[in-house]
């Protein structure tokens, strides 16, 4: 089976696959906001960094969960 399969399979029967998916999805979606900025505050920087190490977390889960299902 795929890995595409896989994750197919997992986004309609896996409640924290979907879930893991639709946070990452979310911190892309904000990162890439704050990656358009120039130039960014102590506080901004910050907040980046702590969002990409969750967005990494999410990820790290979610392919455990396509090798836990292989």
């Amino acid at each position: 089976m795929k890995e595409v399969d896989i994750i197919n399979i997992l986004r309609k029967e896996n409640e924290e696959y979907k879930k893991l998916e639709e946070e990452h999805r979310k911190l892309e979606q904000f990162l890439s906001e704050v990656n358009k900025k120039k130039y960014l505050t102590t506080d901004e920087e910050l907040e980046k960094k702590k969002m990409q190490k969750k967005k990494l977390l999410y990820k790290d889960r979610m392919a455990q969960l396509i090798r836990d299902y292989k």
